[in-house]
């Protein structure tokens, strides 16, 4: 740990800058660099994240060394703001508020007005003349205080604030008076002494350290491990403490806070967006309590603090060349800036920001590039709602994060999650008053949110944003009624359960399903894209299995198709019956009369998918699942019946062949390879379906460059067997047409042993593809399909840093790979003088950081779902170009 413990800033003077995140956390670096730039900023100090991973070291407890560093910065914040922590006439009160490296809104724990007590409450209400403003302050403390720092449930303090407004016929917190208010803060006083056993501290400098405390602890509470999870978010110290001179919104109707954005922050239009909430304090504004103003209403209230306003929001973009999310509140007339940082924005939004700032001036191409999340573009990709939709909208609230999501009403947070880990293809809307961040691991399992109080910089609004979520927000019409699992929407009742849609884009609240049209790439998108393949050097194929697929994959910029699952084909109604038919065969003949009418199928369907793809390489995998599951299991008699009916065989005769296929062990079983080598006559046909596929295409003029690909290769001969009939049925095929097609045979690498043999394999095979979901499960010796029960706790107990099948395992599998590439690369090149074409065709193709890696290791290629491929091609385009400058 660094000598220095504590950074002070304030005036127009600050000991750090904003290039320190990793030390001081975004806000505290931020702040500095505000102050230094001469924005008006209220005085304080931050204490470092290196003293937050000190405390945890320490078991809790705060290093020795930085005591001396916080009373030494908490004077000189005294000395610049001219009053004292503690005073009793006039006090310094002070917030306390997190801050690590990279953003987590919402997710630890903020502290304001500390340092009043039953003393300084009266003199700050003598010195102010305005007793309710410093009791309305006082009864927010203790409610924080209690909540964050002493464990008490803030529900406590509601009930009783909700108590009061009900004796007083008060609709708002606002409408309790003074004298209300005292009593209120007696209420909460109560709340406390029963929740912790003593009463609330009257001492200020205890009030401070229980609260640095409170937020230190906080970077370990639930919410933000689970938001640390869900955003990969890993390597960092912990969370700095920002300690802050207060200023106050809530001193009457020429005060206010507000949160706002230099660019709207879900379409990415330059102008600027947010909202405030006059005589209010800022956990007003982002909980979502209270519905607050359009930050454009300001100018009328007051035109000089908006004028100001307006002017920070240009020089703070100027300065930081990227759009900013801001924290402001303006104290009898005088506006102090509380926060400054990159702001979180949709897809949609973030690819619109960077393309415009290119044009304005502020940044280059490359930086606009860098800029971007890849996943982030999954906002732009997703399917939107049809405007043609016939439902219309029964109410309306704030667009607070844009695309369409149906789904059914979930109004528990922890049932939206249990149901998602139930089954993770289900579709949930989250419907609350408002969220907070213990809400976040429902937000995450919901399609969308729908508030019914809150704005558009309320906590809802930002994480929804932040993770590309739909979400409607302030929808006064939606009334909520947890006891009884019932919504009304604009005085329809729609039960938990029930199918609502919103749309994040305009507002609108829907009963029922609405249909969604799929996405296109212009504009704005076309152009990132356009720069982003200039800095590439990985090619990007996709996976797909029909000429549909295909073709959107070639409108998202597919190079070629990386993985052709030939199985998908063997499933549709015209042809499974065949399939069957084949499988029950008892021999060469029979099976051979089954391909036969298999065949033409096969090659309809490569010919639609090489048309699709003219010009441009296709990867086609030969049949790989076992044969068992193309026929119904023993437990499924009526299936059976149908089937047995269908191609005139007995239900006995079915399940004699199931039970003959049956296998302890699927996975590792008679599959990939293993099936052509028994049945030659599969891969025979599936071969002379590719060429003659191949062959009228290119006599239609058009090109085509068909890749086979022998699955599950562990052992040399294996391929050489099969190469050796793949290349005879070719080259008769050829023969008979007269017409020369340019084919290549290569190979899967999903086994350990095949990237430990790929020196042996690369004398056969012309190309290697890495199949890494198999490589991975049998790696790890999991199945994929089994990990629900232990991979939760892995993660937890960071066993592993993330899902292997989520992520490429680089310690583990990686170094298989790498391993593969190699040895293959060199074999080849040694014994037959070529390059030796190398790419991956899992899952993991499409995932950033395995694209990354990927490009490190040298491939080739990487191939991945069609609407994967512009997220592949601009991680692509971030690993040619180094490290990202994006707030992640």
């Amino acid at each position: 740990m660094s000598a220095k413990h504590v950074y002070f800033f304030g005036g127009k003077t600050a000991d750090g800058d904003g290039k320190q995140k990793e030390l001081l956390g975004g806000k505290g670096a931020n702040l500095a660099e505000m102050c230094k730039i001469g924005i008006p900023v209220p005085p304080g100090f931050t204490i470092t994240t290196e003293v937050c991973a000190a405390y945890y070291e320490q078991g809790k407890k705060i290093p020795e060394a930085a005591v001396p560093e916080i009373d030494a910065a908490l004077a000189k914040v005294e000395a610049t703001f001219g009053k004292k922590f503690g005073d009793t006439s006039d006090p310094l009160l002070v917030s306390v508020r997190s801050g690590a490296a990279l953003s987590m809104p919402g997710m630890m724990n903020t502290i304001l007005n500390l340092g009043l007590s039953d003393a300084s409450v009266e003199g700050l209400a003598k010195k102010t003349g305005n007793p309710r403003f410093a009791y309305d302050s006082y009864r927010r403390l203790i409610d924080m205080f209690g909540s964050t720092a002493m464990g008490c449930e803030h529900e406590a303090f509601e009930h009783e604030i909700h108590s009061l407004k009900h004796e007083k016929k008060a609709a708002l917190d606002t409408d309790l008076s003074a004298d209300d208010l005292k009593e209120l803060v007696k209420r909460y006083k109560a709340v406390y002494k029963k929740n912790v056993g003593e009463d609330f501290p009257q001492d200020p400098k205890k009030q401070l350290y229980l609260a640095i405390n409170a937020v230190f602890n906080s970077w370990n509470g639930n919410k933000a491990i689970e938001y640390r999870r869900i955003e990969r978010i890993t390597g960092l110290k912990g969370t700095a403490v920002n300690v802050q001179a207060m200023v106050f919104g809530n001193m009457g109707t020429g005060s206010g806070t507000g949160v706002a954005f230099t660019r709207d922050p879900n379409t990415g239009e330059n102008v600027f967006y947010g909202d405030y909430l006059i005589n209010a304090q800022g956990e007003d504004v982002v909980a979502g309590i209270r519905t607050p103003e359009p930050i454009s209403k300001l100018n009328d209230e007051m035109p000089k603090v908006y004028k100001q306003l307006c002017e920070i929001r240009e020089a703070l973009e100027q300065h930081y060349k990227e759009m900013q999310d801001i924290e402001f509140t303006v104290q009898d007339g005088v506006l102090y800036m509380l926060q400054t940082r990159t702001g979180k924005r949709t897809g949609t939004a973030a690819v619109r920001i960077a393309v415009e700032m290119v044009k304005e001036g502020k940044i280059d191409e490359k930086t606009a590039v860098k800029r971007v999340a890849p996943d982030s573009l999954n906002h732009l990709l997703q399917p939107q709602l049809d405007p043609k939709s016939k439902v219309k909208p029964v109410a309306q609230g704030i667009a607070a994060s844009p695309g369409g999501a149906t789904g059914m009403v979930v109004l528990d947070s922890a049932e939206a999650k249990a149901l998602h880990e139930k089954d993770p293809a289900v579709k949930l809307i989250l419907v609350r008053k408002e969220t907070s961040p213990e809400d976040v691991a429902g937000m995450h399992a919901a399609k969308g949110i729908l508030t019914s109080t809150g704005g558009k910089a309320s906590h809802a609004a930002v994480v929804a944003r932040g993770w590309g979520k739909p979400c409607v927000v302030g929808c006064d019409d939606v009334k909520i009624d947890e006891k009884s699992q019932t919504i009304t929407i604009a005085g329809k009742s729609v039960k938990a359960g029930d199918y609502i849609t919103i749309n994040g884009t305009t507002g609108d609240v829907m009963i029922g399903k609405v249909e969604t049209i799929n996405p296109s790439m212009t504009g704005d998108f076309s152009t990132l894209m356009t720069w982003a393949d200039k800095s590439r050097k990985l090619k990007i194929r996709t996976n797909a299995d029909s000429p549909a697929d295909a073709t959107k994959a070639r409108e998202f910029g597919a190079e070629g198709i990386g993985l052709c699952r030939t199985e998908h084909m063997f499933f549709g109604d015209d042809r499974i019956a065949a399939v069957r038919e084949m499988i029950l065969a008892e021999s060469v003949e029979g099976r051979r009369k089954a391909l036969a009418k298999i065949e033409p199928f096969q090659k309809k369907d490569f010919v639609g998918i090489f048309e699709a793809m003219d010009g441009l390489p296709v990867t086609i995998r030969l049949l790989d699942p076992p044969l068992h599951e193309f026929l119904p299991q023993k437990d499924n008699r009526a299936g059976a019946e149908a089937v047995a009916k269908q191609i005139g065989v007995s239900v006995e005769k079915i399940f004699e062949r199931v039970e003959e296929l049956h296998e302890m062990n699927p996975m590792m079983g008679f599959r990939g390879c293993r099936l052509p080598l028994v049945f030659p006559e599969i891969g025979e046909m599936q071969v002379r379906a590719i060429i003659e596929a191949a062959i009228e295409v290119q006599k239609s003029g058009k090109k085509v460059f068909p890749e086979i690909m022998i699955p599950l290769v562990g052992v040399v001969e294996e391929l050489s067997i099969l190469k050796t009939q793949a290349i005879a049925v070719a080259e008769e095929a050829i023969k008979k047409h007269g017409v020369k097609v340019e084919y290549q045979i290569g190979t899967m690498i999903e086994l350990p042993r095949a990237c430990v043999a790929a020196d042996k394999i690369a004398e056969e095979a012309e190309f290697f593809s890495f199949g890494t979901n198999d490589l991975t499960q049998m790696t790890f010796g999991f199945s994929r399909d089994d990990i629900k029960g232990f991979m939760p706790t892995y993660l937890g107990n960071k066993i592993l840093p993330i899902d292997p099948f989520q992520t490429i395992d680089f310690n583990g599998v990686g170094e298989l790979m790498k391993l593969g590439i190699q040895k293959g690369r060199d074999s080849r090149k040694a014994k037959h003088g070529s390059h030796l074409k190398i790419g991956i065709c899992g899952e993991h193709g499409g995932d950033p950081d395995s694209v990354v890696f990927c490009h490190k290791i040298g491939m080739d290629y990487v191939s991945c779902s069609p609407f994967r491929v512009p997220i592949a091609r601009l991680a692509a385009a971030q690993a040619a170009l180094g490290d990202t400058v994006r707030d992640k």
